[in-house]
């Protein structure tokens, strides 16, 4: 269990708010989540300030000192992704601490694979020698990370939505098949700065779309520096709705979605093994 967030806008974007000052902000849901569990064990935000990404990460809670309250009132982006641990596979340390980046690929997990000890090896056998190389931690979310960018790598590299769908109902598969009956979580978020897709599987997540600025209710501000020739346009997803907006929408259990140029979210279904859709938490 872990709690995450990312937002996709054609505008440079704050998200202090959503992520420190709004009524459920991912720092206070690091502290209790809607279920009132605590998260932890670790803290990460990750943007593209020139295209590049930049992460900041660090063992202790996000809701311990002002560290995490201090790097969300700098971010300014076109694309942030951010992550509160809840450590079920991998001890709390940096390695082990999302979002993870390669290149230009940031990468964040909620949920858990069901027995990855018997599960890892047969991840490996599907990773390149590259990305076998660039595996720091010991968490069943980095290797996930590194299986699906070698399948990008190997593939045709024209649609990376369907490039995680195959390889997230690969894993659903090796789970039933190593752990079966077990649920599997795979909530997951891969942006590289210009494209965002990730699933929904058996964990809570929600989505937000604007079409137009609204002045947020506590700062009172847009959070926008507006260009007045351009339509403003976003996409955010998070594991709990970070605001009070009535707009939040569930995106639908056993999917995989990707942020369009248009930056509306595109649902499509996970082929997924009868019995693998549990009930979210």
């Amino acid at each position: 269990m872990c709690r995450l967030y990312a937002l996709r806008a054609n505008e440079p974007t704050r998200v202090e708010c959503g992520l420190v000052r709004s009524q459920n902000n991912l720092m206070r849901q690091s502290q209790g989540d809607a279920e009132g569990l605590a998260h932890g064990h670790g803290w990460g935000v990750a943007e593209y300030p020139d295209g590049v990404p930049m992460l900041e990460r660090q063992t202790w809670a996000a809701f311990h000192g002002e560290h995490f309250a201090k790097k969300a009132a700098r971010v300014y982006a076109h694309t942030v992704i951010a992550h509160v641990r809840r450590a079920t596979v991998g001890s709390p340390r940096i390695e082990n601490t999302h979002p993870f980046v390669f290149g230009r690929y940031i990468f964040a997990h909620n949920g858990t694979l069901p027995n990855f000890e018997a599960i890892r090896p047969r991840l490996l056998e599907h990773v390149d020698p590259l990305h076998h190389d660039e595996i720091r931690g010991d968490t069943d979310s980095e290797h996930v990370f590194h299986y699906l960018l070698t399948r990008w790598a190997h593939g045709p590299q024209t649609d990376l939505l369907e490039t995680v769908r195959e390889g997230v109902e690969r894993i659903v598969r090796w789970c039933a098949e190593l752990a079966p009956g077990k649920p599997v979580g795979l909530n997951i978020v891969l942006g590289d700065g210009e494209r965002m897709v990730g699933t929904r599987l058996n964990r809570t997540l929600w989505y937000l779309e604007r079409d137009g600025l609204v002045r947020c209710d506590i700062c009172g501000q847009t959070h926008v520096h507006h260009k007045p020739r351009s339509d403003y346009r976003s996409a955010e997803v998070a594991s709990e709705p970070v605001t009070p907006e009535e707009a939040w929408r569930q995106v639908p259990n056993g999917t995989v979605y990707a942020v369009d140029p248009d930056y509306k979210l595109h649902f499509e279904p996970l082929r997924l093994p009868e019995g693998a859709l549990r009930e979210a938490g």
